[in-house]
């Protein structure tokens, strides 16, 4: 098995785990809810897949949640691989301010 791909993908995978056990849902019945293969359903849950906006959305409808929910306080230091880490408008203002002198 893999590891998960980031910290929010593991946490948004354990919510998304917890909502289906909740419903007393098997993943195949979640996967075809949401219109995808249950392989990457699969991933999801483990934290190895890199959801889209439109695949979120239609957990979150098969899970009768609100996207929101699943994907709350994913955001911050920590919550991303270095490599994928978000620039911030901070970060943009430093350089900004470091290239004009």
């Amino acid at each position: 098995m893999a590891a998960p791909r980031s910290q929010a993908a593991r946490l948004f995978g354990e919510r998304v785990r917890a909502a289906r056990l909740a419903l007393g849902l098997s993943q195949e019945d979640i996967a075809n809810l949401a219109e995808m293969h249950v392989t990457n359903y699969g991933r999801i849950e483990r934290g190895e897949a890199n959801s889209e906006l439109h695949t979120i959305v239609r957990l979150a409808t098969a899970l009768d949640s609100d996207p929101a929910v699943l994907l709350a306080g994913l955001y911050g230091d920590g919550m991303l691989p270095e490599r994928e880490r978000a620039y911030s408008v901070a970060d943009f203002i430093a350089a900004r301010r470091k290239q004009e002198g």
